[in-house]
Order: structure tokens, then C-alpha cells, then sequence
């Protein structure tokens, strides 16, 4: 009985610890998805991703990707990682009807291996320059970017031949397109699958050479898939390169400052301010925007304050409120951008808005540091005095250490009881006692 025991004990412990090694045996493949534009927070993703696949010996990482493309220097670090992997990668252009254009072709090209789901598309990566930076960025400037391009797109495609390499080239210089069939045709892929499934059967069996030189064969059919999602970090910086995103923390951020400035001595306002324009910097150093457009939004705010102070009637900040919206519109004006367009609805409430907080707010700041009259009959409106006399009404007041006649208001007042003055007229006041 004790064998039995014992015997059942030994194979409940080898079962145990039979699970993570057949786990570690079989193959492990680590999934990531790209679905928006390439930053430098991408690039920082995968790059996770593919230090996790080699710090756990996975057979392979699996990018699913749907861009309109994103900046070139992330771009090509991406490119890097995946040259440098000691693990091999494959980018899958993914869902039906998704993209991998612009930058996310050249990521492609990159990778081990390349599938594409059904009506999908590539291409398209021609460079552009940001807007305003046109006037900087020569042409001769701009050609030798494409021709740099080109050579480097060309240098990937090589494992894939010579028609893919052919297509690489015209992708950059003309800003070719190519669906799952024409790039399969061309080599540029390898094979068009439904879903991830698709990809790890398509490719088990097949080798590829990673940057080192290095040898791998997938086995892949079958293998266990690990998704790797964005961190909360990661997101957080996904969704502030969104123009209507950094519009709005942009906004906040001065009207939040405002606050601060006409009432000083509290700190949320402050602080909110600060760190939405801290926000804001961020994305504007991602985003492609024009100089112009905050030099707009910079007269907005002038002309709001110069209405506050010197009154027209409403019209400095109507031309406050059309200038900051020419300003929104114009700060994030690139065609087509991979980062998305910014509403228009949005801009015009926003501009709105903007025009009668500063209305509010400006006001009442500069009221508050406006100094109170302290001569003249403004200057006595409110004053504490002393009853030098019964008043019943007539009688003499102590008030801003002068002696005046005086009436009582509100009936009798005698001789020592504190007055306040409520008008004034001539050298005479008229006074009710106070408390």
C-alpha cells in the first residue's frame, strides 16, 4: 500500500513538472500588434517584444501590423531591431482591408518573413516632409533621402529576389502599391493567410537566415502564440500623438495657466496646466505640425487680452476666436497624415469656448488689479466712520480723519456708533450705522 502510495506521489510529481517542460519544449511564439501609427513608442514596443522572445527561447515573434505608415527615424531603428533579432521575426499585415503603407513597408521588407491577410495593401512609402518644413528641406535634400531610402529598402528585399527588390525601389521613388496576390507574385511575401493560425502553418517548415548569418528553420504548426500588448505607458503615448488629443491638452494647458496667474497662491490649476502642456510639448515632437499655426494661436491669445483691456465691443475677440480656429486647423494640416486629422468641429467649439473663458477669466483678473479709489467722492463709498454728533438725520461724522456733515439714512444714529457711508453728495454724506 505504501508503494502504491508512493508510486502515485512520484508520478504526480513528474506530471507536475512534466507540463512546463513539455511547454518549454513546444513552440512558443510571441505575438505583437501594431495598429496605428510608427513612433518611437513602437519602436520601444517591439523591441520589448523581441528581447522577451530571446530571453524565453521562442521560435519566433509575429508582428501583426496595420499603419498608414509614421516617422522615418523610428522607422528605420525598427528596422534594426528586427536585422538584429536572435530570433526570426515575421511581420503580418493584418486585419482584412488593413495597411501596411508608407513606413510599415519598409518594417515589412525587414522582417524574416511576410504574410498578408486577404485585401490588404503595401506600399506607398515615399518620403514627405513635414508641413512648414518644406521651405527647409531642399529638393536636393529630399532626393538624396529617397535615393538613401531606396538603397535601404533594396538591401532587405534582397533575400526576397530580384522582382521584389525591383518593386522595393519603385515603392520609394514612385510610391508603388501592391495587394496580397501581386506582392506573393513578386516575392515581397510569403504567403497570404485568413488569421495568426495561417501564419504559423504557412511558415513551419521554411528557413531563413537571420542578420548573423544564422540559419533557423520555423516549427511552427502548432506552436503556443503569446500575446505581448502595450504597456499603460505604451498606450498613453499611443493615444497622445493624436492631433485632436494634443489639441485639447494644448488648450487646457493656457487656460489652466491663465487660471493660475489671475489667482495665485492655490497649485492645481498650476500644476494641470504644466503638466498638460507638458503633454502637449510631447506630442508636438511627434506629430508633423506648422510653425504657423501656433504663431496663430499665440495672436489669439494677445487679441483676447487686448479686447479685455482696451473694450471693442466684441471685436478683438471675434477675431481672437477666428484666428485661434485658423490656428488649430493650420498646426496639424499634413494630407493624408499617418497620425490622423484633427475635427473641425472640435477646433470651432474649442475656439468658442476659448473666446469666452478668456472674456471671464482675464476680466476678473484684471479687476481684481485694478486699485480701489482712495480720493474723491469714489474714494469715501464704503468708508468706516465715527458719529461725532447724535444724527437725527443731520449730524457730523470722523471719516478718513476729516470732520463731514452727515445724514442718517436709516433712522437715528448717536454720538460713537460706527457709520459707513453709502453716497455722497457735494460735501455732504449720507450714512447708516454699521452692525
Amino acid at each position: 500500500m505504501r508503494r502504491l502510495i508512493r508510486g502515485i506521489l512520484i508520478l504526480g510529481w513528474i506530471l507536475a513538472f512534466a507540463g512546463p517542460v513539455v511547454a518549454q519544449e513546444g513552440e512558443i511564439v510571441y505575438v505583437l500588434t501594431v495598429d496605428g501609427a510608427i513612433t518611437a513608442t513602437i519602436n520601444d514596443y517591439i523591441a520589448r517584444g523581441i528581447r522577451l522572445a530571446e530571453q524565453n527561447e521562442a521560435e519566433a515573434v509575429i508582428i501583426r501590423l496595420n499603419t498608414p505608415g509614421g516617422d522615418l527615424t523610428s522607422t528605420t531603428r525598427i528596422m534594426e531591431h528586427l536585422e538584429n533579432a536572435r530570433v526570426p521575426v515575421i511581420v503580418y499585415v493584418w486585419p482584412r482591408g488593413g495597411m501596411a503603407a508608407s513606413a510599415g513597408t519598409l518594417v515589412l521588407l525587414a522582417a524574416h518573413g511576410a504574410a498578408m491577410a486577404p485585401r490588404t495593401t503595401i506600399g506607398a512609402a515615399h518620403p514627405v516632409a513635414s508641413p512648414g518644413a518644406e521651405e527647409v528641406v531642399s529638393p536636393e535634400m529630399m532626393e538624396k533621402v529617397v535615393n538613401v531610402m531606396a538603397e535601404h529598402a533594396a538591401l532587405f528585399a534582397q533575400r526576397r529576389g530580384q522582382a521584389a527588390v525591383d518593386w522595393a525601389q519603385r515603392a520609394i521613388r514612385e510610391s508603388a502599391t501592391a495587394g496580397p496576390e501581386e506582392a506573393l507574385e513578386l516575392g515581397v511575401i510569403d504567403l497570404i493567410a485568413a488569421d495568426v493560425d495561417e501564419v504559423l502553418q504557412g511558415f513551419d517548415g521554411r528557413t531563413v537566415t537571420l542578420g548573423d548569418g544564422t540559419s533557423v528553420t520555423f516549427r511552427t504548426a502548432g506552436a503556443l502564440t503569446q500575446d505581448v500588448p502595450l504597456s499603460p505607458i505604451e498606450q498613453l503615448l499611443q493615444v497622445l500623438i493624436n492631433p485632436n488629443v494634443a489639441f485639447v491638452l494644448l488648450t487646457i494647458g493656457i487656460q489652466a495657466i491663465l487660471i493660475e496667474l489671475s489667482s495665485p497662491g492655490g497649485w492645481v490649476a498650476g500644476f494641470v496646466g504644466v503638466l498638460c502642456l507638458a503633454l502637449a510639448a510631447y506630442a508636438l515632437g511627434v506629430l508633423p505640425f506648422n510653425w504657423l499655426g501656433l504663431v496663430l494661436i499665440g495672436a489669439a491669445i494677445v487679441l483676447f487680452i487686448l479686447d479685455i483691456k482696451a473694450p471693442t465691443h466684441g471685436a478683438l475677440t471675434a477675431a481672437g476666436a477666428a484666428t485661434f480656429i485658423a490656428g488649430a486647423l493650420i498646426l496639424f494640416n499634413t494630407p493624408l497624415s499617418p497620425y490622423g486629422q484633427i475635427s473641425l468641429p472640435l477646433v470651432i467649439g474649442l475656439g468658442i469656448f476659448t473666446a469666452l473663458f478668456f472674456a471671464f477669466v482675464v476680466a476678473k483678473a484684471l479687476q481684481a488689479q485694478r486699485p480701489r479709489s482712495t480720493t474723491g467722492q469714489e474714494g469715501l463709498m464704503g468708508r468706516i466712520g465715527i458719529a461725532k454728533s447724535r444724527l437725527d438725520p443731520e449730524g457730523w461724522v470722523l471719516v478718513a480723519g476729516e470732520r463731514w456733515q452727515a445724514v442718517a439714512e436709516e433712522g437715528p444714529i448717536e454720538e460713537g456708533a460706527e457709520v459707513e457711508v453709502i453716497r455722497v453728495e457735494g460735501f455732504r454724506l449720507y450714512v447708516r450705522q454699521r452692525g
